[in-house]
């Protein structure tokens, strides 16, 4: 997700309470945002979804969370995937009971569909319209 690590360096970094909101017709507006729980690892986590709106209720289309990671570079690691119009949701990586679980082809699946839509972010021109002025917020 090297776009959305582009946008995340424009914007000043990660930091508690970062929104940020792409808009880029005629996509649907791109939301990158510090979650208020560390990932499963315990590193800080982004939520980073296109959403939509259906009878009225905002739609997530798709949602990812990564943990952002600085060890060999800045890197995100996706632990999480959700889309609302379909009903999924889907965690790769989390703790529970006190142990970190980790589902590897599901996760795998995670890290293909996060250079999907990476490459697709970059070609739509989302880190090129993005403006900290513009769609910054908290």
């Amino acid at each position: 997700m090297q776009t959305v690590l582009d946008i995340l360096q424009r914007a000043g970094g990660w930091h508690h309470g970062l929104y940020l909101k792409v808009d880029n017709p005629p996509y649907m507006e791109l939301v990158i945002e510090a979650t208020d729980e560390s990932g499963p690892c315990g590193l800080p986590a982004l939520s980073v979804f296109h959403y939509g709106e259906q009878n009225g209720d905002a739609m997530r289309d798709p949602e990812m969370s990564f943990e952002l990671g600085f060890a060999g570079g800045a890197h995100l690691n996706p632990f999480h995937w959700r889309n609302d119009y379909v009903a999924i949701e889907q965690w790769s990586r989390f703790a529970s009971d006190g142990l970190y679980r980790f589902h590897t082809q599901l996760h795998e699946q995670h890290e293909r569909f996060a250079k999907l839509w990476d490459r697709n972010l970059r070609q739509q021109g989302f880190a090129d319209v993005f403006d900290p002025a513009k769609h910054t917020r908290g």
